[in-house]
């Protein structure tokens, strides 16, 4: 059984490199009839809060990355971390360390001096014929895992491809904390051996942790995971997009308008890709995506090319979906009331001109809120006889039947009387009824108001 998992640590946000890491877990074990497992890493508990742990399931949710358990949370198996520290130090895999604080910075500066690598130097380490320090009583133990002094550590990078660090490359891990906590490598150890999770994909600062964890699973005689370990995400200054450094929040795109299917759709395109394939549904994804052309280089976020794959997708979405996801956000804007039908239609008008929902909300307001008309529109297009054309169109228009083709004939015959060009009518118009100087056509865009509106603003002055 494939079995894959996201494991976020609640101090803060589900950034966007997280959520492309989700999303690469999740599509591996839906295009393998796996599952997929959230996890919920919360043993940080001095800056984990519950305001966070609810926007990750809110992003996930808004993601549509179901997961089949979950979620799991650390804090609530500290139990199971003990039973599994106990057993190494039975099996003398592991043993207790008594340094304090201020002795393992003494440590750290004396190495430094000496200009060698800063490591724990194993003073409390069990060894054949060593005698070992006397145990302090007033000093809270944690305990270490006694890691392979020689030989190496080499694992097939689903991504990378073979990666080998010698053992001597990394100390003694400490796996429990004097609070009894314990540390991020050993609880995803254990949490990955009790879940059966058969492959990790994740980012690629954690390679250095791979060697302790793959030195734990053999010593546990658990059944190691395949690793995929991804590249960074670059931000437009070429720097790591994190929690702390210019990264935002997965749920801030959704409040900014975009669709859940184009955050996908971009995302597994930073490091991943089908061919020339730029647009694609979460479906055609699932079926694409069996964990191969995964890309070795950073991926740089393109802002402007976010929006362009929005926008693709607001053109391909249903109008009744579109009018749903626009109503809240068209009653911020004081609009309310309106039908579903009504909107669907304005939002079939507009979506072609829409990067973001926002936007979407903003050319639907036009039909409802009096627009305000820029003094530069006001003075280029609404001369004298630019305002007598509209007062004239509006009586033209006040008998009629309410379609584009009656309106369309009406405007064509003020032209026809006044000698104007269609430009001439209906820049004015769409500034005077829409805000703006560029619409979509203009006998479409008025049969989607109500008629007394349209007339009210073409004979205003």
């Amino acid at each position: 059984m494939i079995r894959t998992r996201i494991a976020p640590s609640p101090t803060g946000f589900l950034h966007l490199g997280t959520a492309r890491t989700a999303l690469y877990s999740w599509a591996f074990a839906r295009h393998h009839g796996g599952q997929f497992v959230l996890r919920i890493e919360d043993t940080d508990v001095a800056r984990s809060t519950q305001d966070s742990v609810d926007q990750i399931l809110a992003a996930m949710h808004w993601l549509g990355l179901d997961y089949d358990e979950g979620p799991v949370y650390q804090m609530q198996r500290l139990e199971r971390y003990q039973q599994v520290a106990e057993q190494l130090l039975a099996a003398g895999l592991a043993y207790r360390c008594y340094c304090t604080p201020a002795e393992l910075d003494a440590m750290r500066e004396a190495q430094k001096a000496r200009g060698d690598k800063t490591r724990y130097d194993g003073r409390w380490r069990p060894e054949s014929g060593k005698t070992l320090p006397n145990v302090p009583t007033d000093v809270k133990p944690v305990i270490r895992f006694k890691n392979p002094l020689d030989g190496e550590v080499v694992w097939d990078d689903l991504v990378k491809g073979e990666i080998r660090i010698g053992n001597r490359e990394i100390d003694d891990l400490i796996l429990v904390r004097p609070d009894g906590v314990p540390t991020y490598n050993f609880a995803v150890v254990v949490d990955d051996w009790d879940m059966r999770i058969s492959h990790v994909f994740r980012g690629d600062e954690h390679i250095n942790n791979t060697p302790w964890q793959i030195n734990l699973f053999q010593a546990l005689g658990a059944p190691l995971p395949r690793y995929g370990h991804l590249p960074i995400i670059l931000g437009d200054d070429g720097q790591k997009l994190s929690k702390r450094r210019g990264a935002v929040s997965v749920t801030a795109y959704e409040d900014a308008g975009y669709l859940p299917e184009a955050m996908l759709n971009y995302l597994a395109r930073l490091g991943w890709s089908h061919g020339d394939d730029e647009l694609f549904s979460r479906e055609q994804m699932v079926s694409w995506f069996d964990g191969s052309h995964l890309s070795k280089s950073p991926a740089q976020w393109d802002p402007a090319k976010l929006a362009w794959v929005n926008a693709q997708h607001l053109k391909a979405a249903d109008n009744t979906r579109l009018a749903g996801l626009v109503t809240p956000r068209l009653v911020q804007c004081g609009v309310s009331g309106v039908s579903t039908e009504s909107l669907a239609q304005q939002c079939a008008l507009v979506k072609d001109r829409c990067s973001t929902l926002e936007q979407m909300a903003e050319w639907i307001s036009m039909f409802y809120v009096q627009p305000s008309i820029s003094d530069e529109d006001r003075a280029q297009h609404l001369t004298e006889s630019a305002q007598a054309a509209c007062v004239a169109l509006a009586s033209a228009l006040n008998d009629v039947e309410w379609t584009a083709p009656t309106i369309a004939a009406a405007m064509k015959s003020v032209l026809a009387d006044r000698g104007m060009k269609m430009p001439q009518l209906a820049i004015p118009v769409r500034v005077k009824v829409c805000g703006r100087s560029q619409t979509p056509a203009i006998d479409q865009v008025l049969a989607l108001f109500d008629k007394k509106i349209v007339l009210n603003r073409l004979q205003s002055a």
